[in-house]
């Protein structure tokens, strides 16, 4: 089970990893839209919106990472400063609330995602480009989502090696 825990772990790094560089993708789309909107006076209809776009899956698919990292905003009044079987609770219950979580919102976000899918949604913008891509990936990070959470309980239980001592 902890080798099934590590490797969900190593895929939601290696996702994460690639993900991180959608946002130089970003940034050069809005770099051509200034640049086109101020310098050539031609502003584009799809740049902001394909940026919109591309920002979701750059947005969700670095939360079940960040799980594993501890990086998400929480109130750790109480768990700063618990130790022993409280932390270990503690964090038990947390690792637990993210997978109820992430299963709802899989529970909802997948008819959504393959009613965009079959239909064909699109945006209804000027340059009106198909949404489903876009709306694919909330059911994936909710996924993966879950899978880090019920990981890092699995995690939870691995014992440290012990240290040698010199």
């Amino acid at each position: 089970m902890i080798a099934l825990a590590r490797s969900v772990t190593a895929l939601n790094r290696l996702i994460f990893s690639l993900a991180k560089w959608l946002v130089y993708g970003i940034v050069l789309l809005m770099l051509w839209e200034v640049l086109s909107r101020y310098l050539l006076n031609t502003p584009t209809s799809w740049a902001p919106e394909l940026a919109t776009l591309v920002f979701g899956p750059f947005f969700l698919l670095g939360g079940p990472y960040l799980l594993h990292l501890g990086g998400h905003v929480a109130v750790d009044i109480v768990s700063e400063k618990a130790t022993g079987r409280l932390a270990a609770v503690l964090k038990i219950i947390g690792c637990l609330l993210a997978a109820a979580f992430g299963a709802i919102l899989l529970w909802f976000s997948v008819p959504l995602a393959m009613q965009s899918f079959t239909y064909g949604e699109t945006s209804y913008s000027a340059w009106n480009p198909v949404v489903w891509p876009a709306k694919a990936f909330l059911p994936l990070a909710a996924l993966l989502l879950v899978l880090q959470a019920l990981a890092e309980l699995v995690l939870l239980t691995e014992t440290p090696e012990p240290t040698e001592a010199a």
